[in-house]
């Protein structure tokens, strides 16, 4: 009831916007060119040395795409360190989640499951607590254990925003059960595939702390490299200095290229999180009103309370 009474507040508002003929100015407000690339590399390139400049230009030339992020500073702040925490838990349940599909399709030994010996490789890069490991190992060889798979369940959210819900899970019906609850509860609604979808791209992306990194020099790195794109971290006019560490480039790439972009920073001394993963990234992001925007930021929170969902994606700006 709470969420419907602040649905229909937020459609009173931009009714009383339209009838005041504030229809264009707040069109104009609310769309700041979404499509649009913002030319990042050609506004730094003249700080960078001339040499530079000519054999990055040579290599590969990018422009930067405008940062996606999940809310203003008051949805930054809530519960910063609480999701911090939630993205290493579901970073570590899926690594536990592909333990056991690979032991369950070749075997429990890694020297004959290439599959298998890649996910442990992947597990001690990521830092994979072991004991995580043992028993994800363990539970694959368990009487009744069902292999996992990979699904994506899509979403209209608030404001015209769309979601895409990752899951992995060992038994479909339970997790789409689940992820429709949540939906429903929150006053949402669940999509036919396909519907939301085909606004995302999946890429391959390294995620760089901007405290630890010279822009300059990241673009340079990135051109060098052949990377696709780079998404800038987004600063808000009342961000302190503890905002800083929460802001991160990201380096898009494809799988292909994904090791000659890591080799490239590992060269140049800049330090990166091992995510070691795909992301989906919204092709045209929007921006929503705060209603529309909070609303949101509860229904992704509680979808990814769900033991199978691994990662929640949303095209709101």
């Amino acid at each position: 009831m709470a969420s419907a009474s602040r649905a229909f507040g937020s459609l009173v508002h931009k009714a009383t916007l339209l009838h005041l003929g504030f229809s264009s100015s707040f069109s104009s407000l609310k769309n700041p060119a979404t499509t649009q690339t913002i030319g990042l590399l050609e506004r730094n390139l003249a700080r960078i040395p001339s040499s530079e400049v000519g054999r990055a230009e040579r290599a590969r030339r990018i422009c930067t795409s405008r940062p996606v992020c999940m809310g203003r500073r008051s949805c930054k702040i809530a519960g910063r360190k609480d999701a911090q925490n939630l993205k290493k838990m579901k970073r570590n349940s899926k690594i536990g989640k592909e333990i056991v599909s690979a032991i369950k399709k070749g075997g429990p030994n890694p020297t004959s499951n290439t599959v298998l010996a890649a996910v442990l490789e992947k597990a001690r890069e990521l830092e994979v607590p072991k004991e995580i490991v043992e028993r994800n190992i363990k539970k694959a060889s368990e009487k009744g254990q069902d292999t996992f798979t990979e699904k994506f369940y899509e979403v209209y959210g608030f404001g015209g925003v769309g979601m895409v819900v990752e899951v992995l899970t060992d038994k479909i019906t339970r997790s789409v059960a689940a992820v429709r609850g949540v939906v429903k509860d929150c006053g949402a609604k669940l999509a036919d595939p396909g519907s939301i979808l085909f606004k995302f791209r999946r890429a391959q992306v390294v995620n760089i702390k901007a405290a630890d990194a010279d822009k300059d020099q990241l673009l340079l790195v990135a051109l060098d490299a052949g990377a696709e794109d780079v998404i800038e971290p987004t600063v808000y006019d009342d961000d302190s200095e503890e905002d800083g560490p929460e802001r991160y480039y990201k380096i898009v790439t494809s799988a292909e290229n994904y090791s000659v972009i890591l080799s490239k920073l590992r060269d140049e001394g800049i330090e990166f999180e091992p995510d070691n993963g795909f992301e989906l990234l919204p092709l045209n992001p929007l921006e929503v009103d705060d209603e529309a925007m909070e609303l949101n930021k509860e229904l992704m929170s509680k979808l990814l309370e769900l033991d199978d969902v691994d990662a929640v994606y949303s095209d709101q700006k």
